[in-house]
């Protein structure tokens, strides 16, 4: 006879048991990719877009033994924008029992109706940059490190509480070190010397703040239409990823694309797989975490393909094939086989340029949503 009862995350020691449940949960599951728990901490309490979202976290408690977690989270910038009352949910795993599930998400439910919302929809982060999407297909596969991992009851679970289809994302798994069809290559070439186009050093532009601000306001611009449940950046959030991520970024396997003036064009931004050495560190860098980073960070066997994207003016231009050519081109001086895909929205558009590579698929992830006024 089980004794569940929720609690909501007030103090560190609840944060830690929050944060350290999924490592319990799947540490018999070999495709599971354990989060940092120094990453988790900042996501949870002090990472910059808390300075505008408001956010509750719970866990359910049997016999004092976690059986799950939820953060259920509001974003008036996202409310905002596309004109809605939603909140969201992140964070959500539990154990196989719908009574657990359902305490989990009625409770979230209940403080979104709380701070006057009418419809919930997850797993979400606060904002685009975080994990989302629930995994619905491809559960043999390991993830790439920014993306969810959850057992296949989790979909079960979620629609026996009423939630349904919201949107699908998708990734592939493209052989990396293709040679395009001559064709594709022809046009690639003739829309560089059209627009007199050149790549520029990724290096070069780490160590420029203001080439860096520009790069990520070229983000928020192709993305603004493109992504859906797009939110653009903050200025506080720009400083901050570009923080954590430049960094990483470097000439080997991602490119970034300019036109005749030296204004950012397109770019394509790609990491090693850090995956299998975050399964290694379980969850810390100490006290050999850190090496088995530093060491996939050198090997691009397998890459993740984070960012990728053109400025508004230069879509719809053949662009994208160009800087998808040269990645192409640097995965084969690395070795690169696999090149894991972000997840895309089924219906964009953009999913259609795998169609002139090797490609199989790899993962599907959907986001769920629910009426609850």
């Amino acid at each position: 006879m089980h004794d569940y009862k929720i609690i909501e995350v007030t103090t560190r020691r609840d944060l830690k048991r929050f944060i350290s449940f999924p490592d319990k949960l799947y540490k018999d599951c070999p495709q599971y990719v354990p989060a940092l728990h120094s990453d988790q901490v900042k996501s949870l309490t002090k990472v910059s877009t808390l300075s505008y979202c408001s956010r509750k976290m719970w866990m359910v408690l049997d016999a004092g033994k976690v059986a799950g977690r939820i953060c259920a989270m509001v974003n008036p910038r996202y409310n905002d924008r596309y004109n809605t009352r939603r909140a969201r949910f992140g964070w959500f795993d539990t154990i196989n029992d719908i009574e657990v599930a359902r305490l989990l998400i009625s409770t979230a439910e209940a403080w979104a109706r709380e701070q006057g919302m009418n419809e919930i929809h997850g797993p979400l982060y606060y904002n685009t940059l975080g994990k989302q999407g629930m995994l619905i297909e491809g559960f043999e596969n390991t993830p790439p490190f920014n993306c969810i991992y959850n057992y296949p009851y989790y979909q079960t679970l979620i629609e026996e509480l009423g939630f349904t289809k919201e949107c699908d994302w998708i990734q592939y798994d493209v052989k990396a070190n293709q040679t395009l069809p001559p064709k594709a290559a022809r046009v690639c070439d003739l829309v560089m010397e059209r627009y007199n186009l050149h790549f520029g050093s990724i290096e070069k532009l780490k160590k420029d703040p203001a080439m860096v601000r520009e790069f990520f306001r070229v983000y928020n611009e192709s993305f603004a239409k493109a992504v859906y449940n797009f939110v653009p950046f903050t200025d506080e959030e720009i400083e901050e990823e570009a923080a954590q991520t430049m960094p990483f970024i470097n000439d080997k396997a991602s490119c970034v694309l300019f036109d005749e003036n030296d204004e950012i064009v397109a770019f394509g931004i790609s990491f090693p797989s850090i995956s299998e050495a975050l399964k290694k560190a379980r969850g810390h860098l100490f006290p050999f975490g850190w090496y088995h980073l530093l060491k996939a960070m050198k090997d691009y066997t397998t890459t993740d393909l984070m960012l990728n994207g053109a400025a508004p003016k230069w879509q719809n231009t053949g662009v994208s094939a160009v800087y998808y050519k040269k990645m192409t081109e640097k995965a084969a001086e690395l070795n690169n086989i696999h090149a894991i895909t972000n997840p895309q929205l089924e219906t964009n558009s953009a999913v259609n340029v795998w169609r002139s590579y090797e490609h199989k698929p790899f993962m599907r992830r959907r986001c769920y949503i629910k009426t609850i006024d």
